[in-house]
This record gives structure tokens, sequence and C-alpha cells, in this order.
């Protein structure tokens, strides 16, 4: 571990980490036309769709994390690629259901490959995408993904006295 990472907080080797890994995921898929965040699009979509599923971009942004509106836009974006038809869900009028068009369905076997590969790489320090150790980071990261962070007000700065008894 370099010197840096050493003294750095947990915060900030997420947000490195998270960097690294959309910028790798990014040039690795971006021959087949996507980028990260659209891949993230299509994957959970085949995901979804292999148990049963046939989600609302509503539901497919709770899923990945990503803003309702923005998984709109890229939704609309897969469709005009050919990737993803987007379909007015019979029970709710209001919302778009989606699903990968055939050639959606080769491009992101491809690109789940790709990304697979990617992942083996970055797991091999710990022992590979199978070992316990990354099981226990997996286990982890699952942990923290649940903890809900809501914005706390600013604390007063704190005074040499405060600093003194802290």
């Amino acid at each position: 571990m370099s010197t840096a990472a050493e003294s750095a907080t947990a915060g900030f080797l997420v947000w490195r980490l998270s960097m690294k890994w959309r910028v790798a995921v990014d040039r690795a898929v971006a021959p087949l036309g996507l980028t990260h965040a659209q891949y993230v699009v299509v994957a959970s979509l085949f995901g979804m769709s292999r148990s049963g599923l046939r989600p609302s971009q509503r539901r497919l942004a709770d899923h990945t994390g990503l803003e309702p509106l923005y998984v709109s836009k890229l939704s609309r974006a897969l469709e005009t690629a050919g990737l993803v038809a987007r379909t007015r869900d019979p029970d709710d009028p209001r919302a778009m259901q989606l699903s990968l068009t055939e050639q959606g369905l080769d491009v992101t076997r491809s690109a789940i490959t790709v990304v697979q590969d990617l992942l083996d790489q970055l797991l091999e320090p710990l022992g590979g995408r199978n070992s316990p150790r990354t099981e226990q980071f997996t286990g982890e990261l699952a942990t923290l993904l649940d903890v809900p962070l809501e914005p706390l007000a600013p604390s007063e700065p704190q005074t040499e006295n405060d600093e003194e008894q802290t």
C-alpha cells in the first residue's frame, strides 16, 4: 500500500476505488459503444430480466442507486442506440418499463464478460472472486451500503479548548 493510502481516510479510499473502477469500466466497454453508467443500466436490466422482472425506470433507479432522472436519460439514449425498449407500464401509464432488445442482449453479454475480466483483476490481490477475503470484503461493502446517510447540520467550529478535551 502506498504511503498516501496508509494515511488516507476510509471515505477517501472508497472514493478513489470507485473512481478507479468507473474509469476502468468506461475504457473497457467503450469499444462496445457503452459508458460505465450505460453498462450499469443494461447489466442490471439483464440480471433483473433473468429473474423474471421487467422493471420500471424508477425501480431500476432504486436498484442501481442512480438518480431516476439520470436513468431516464440513459434509457432514452440506449433506446436510440437500439439496445433498450421503453414501453408504458400497463398498470401505471406514467411509468416506463424497460427491457433489452436482441441487440441489447448481445452487447450486454459481451460487456458483462469484459467487466468480469476487470473484476477478476481487481480482486486478484484478495485471492480472487470466490476467496474468503473477497466474500468478507463484499459483505463489508454491503453493510456500508445499507447505512442510511443523511446530511447533518454543520457543527460549530472547535476552539483550542475543545481540541484539548478530545
